[in-house]
């Protein structure tokens, strides 16, 4: 792998990791902690499924094509750091309580696969197509569409 790569990688990732963060606290919702039947609110759907969404395209858009397989990473990573910071570090308002790790595996998932399809979103975006074309052959016609124009 090389070093361009790599760091492609990692600035996707924090990059990733920040968006979803700062969309959290944007929109003033924690999900691990549960409130009750309100906890499921409009902004807890956002928070769930379209934010991690957006993650998803800008590490794809960022890392470029692999971007799908990295894309699951900042919100795991941020479920993590926030559950974690939870449990040890933070204190809980009487009206809330953790949710239990089963629950937040499975909400670590949904907002995981949210992010994956748009980590797929955003490589049709960077090929413009999708499939497993090679390179050369999608952008063959671009190419002679080019040399054609320069004439």
């Amino acid at each position: 792998m090389n070093m361009h790569r790599l760091i492609k990688g990692i600035t996707a990732l924090l990059v990733g990791c920040a968006m979803n963060f700062i969309g959290d606290r944007l929109l003033g919702v924690n999900i691990e902690l549960f409130y009750g039947l309100s906890t499921f609110s409009f902004a807890w759907i956002v928070d769930m499924f379209v934010l991690p969404f957006f993650v998803g395209v800008a590490v794809a858009m960022i890392f470029g094509l692999g971007g799908k397989w990295l894309c699951y990473f900042p919100p795991l990573i941020v479920r993590a750091v926030s559950y974690y910071l939870l449990m040890h570090a933070t204190s809980i308002s009487p009206d809330a309580s953790l949710i239990p790790m089963g629950w937040w595996g499975f909400f670590v998932i949904l907002t995981m696969e949210a992010a994956a399809i748009g980590g797929i979103m955003g490589e049709i975006m960077i090929k413009g197509t999708y499939g497993r074309s090679a390179p050369e052959t999608i952008y063959k016609g671009r190419a002679a569409a080019d040399d054609e124009g320069d004439s």
